[in-house]
C-alpha cells in the first residue's frame, strides 16, 4: 500500500485520531508539515490517498502553497485517489473543486449537534442520523458543482459534502483527541473570551465532560475513516 499523504498546516493541528486510526489499521502515511518547511507531495500518484488538516488561516488567503495545493486536490480527484478534508481542509477542497469559502453563519466552537440529510448520506457516518462532533471555525464552504450535501447543522448549514464515492470534505473536526482539544482551549482562550456566538462554548462547558464526549466522537470517526479507506489505491 502506498502511503497516505497528510497535509499539516500548523503545529497544533496534527492528524491525532486520524493517525491513530491508520496505525491501528496498519495503513502507512506520510505527514507533510508545511509549517516546518516541507514541500507538498511532488506526485499524487505516489500516494494512496490525500488528507488535508485544519488551521487558523483561510482558504482565501494569499499563501504561496495554496494554488499548488488546489491543483493537488484536483489531480487526486482526476486520478480517483481519495481525498478527505478536515475543517480548513474541507474548505480547501471546496475551493479547489469550484466552490467558495466565506464567513460562516455563526462561529462554531465546541460540540455541535448535526444531522445527516438522508440514508445515503448516513452511509458515511455508520448509518447515524444525528451526529455530535467538535467544531472550531469562523468560515464555511459552499457546495462545489457535482457535490452531494451530506450533513447540516443548526448554526452552519454546510457541514460535509462528498464528491463521487471517494472524496469527503468536512467542516467539523472528527480527528480530535482529548489532548488536542485541551491544547486548543489554552491557545484559543482570548478568542473564546471575546466570542459572543450562540454556537460557541466556553472552556468550562467543554472540559468537565471532555473525556466522555470524545468516545462517541471517535466512534463516529471510525465509521467515517472506515468508509473513506475503502477507496484507497494500492
Amino acid at each position: 500500500m502506498l502511503p497516505i499523504a497528510i497535509i499539516q498546516h500548523v503545529p497544533d493541528d496534527g492528524p491525532c485520531y486520524f493517525a491513530t486510526y491508520l496505525e491501528r489499521a496498519g495503513l502507512p502515511y506520510q505527514v507533510f508539515r508545511l509549517f516546518d518547511g516541507h514541500a507538498l507531495p511532488a506526485r499524487i500518484d505516489a500516494h494512496s490517498g490525500l488528507c488535508i488538516l485544519g488551521g487558523p488561516m483561510s482558504a482565501n488567503d494569499d499563501l504561496p502553497y495554496l494554488p499548488p495545493l488546489f491543483e493537488l486536490v484536483r489531480a487526486a480527484v482526476q486520478a480517483d485517489i481519495p481525498v478527505i478534508g478536515h475543517c480548513l481542509g474541507g474548505q480547501i477542497m471546496a475551493r479547489a473543486l469550484g466552490g467558495t469559502v466565506q464567513a460562516s453563519e455563526h462561529v462554531e466552537i465546541g460540540w455541535s449537534e448535526l444531522e445527516t440529510l438522508d440514508d445515503a448520506a448516513a452511509e458515511w457516518f455508520g448509518g447515524a442520523a444525528s451526529l455530535r462532533l467538535f467544531q472550531w471555525h469562523g468560515e464555511s464552504f459552499s457546495m462545489p458543482p457535482g457535490a452531494r450535501h451530506l450533513v447540516r447543522g443548526r448554526y452552519c448549514a454546510n457541514q460535509a459534502f462528498s464528491l463521487g464515492s471517494k472524496h469527503l470534505a468536512m467542516q467539523f473536526h472528527c480527528e480530535v483527541d482529548e489532548a488536542k482539544v485541551r491544547r486548543w482551549l489554552v491557545l484559543g482562550q482570548h478568542e473564546l473570551a471575546s466570542c459572543t456566538s450562540p454556537a460557541a462554548q466556553q472552556a468550562e462547558q467543554i472540559l468537565p465532560n471532555l473525556a466522555q464526549a470524545i468516545v462517541p466522537s471517535q466512534q463516529l470517526a471510525d465509521a467515517i475513516y472506515g468508509r473513506w479507506v475503502k477507496g484507497l489505491v494500492g
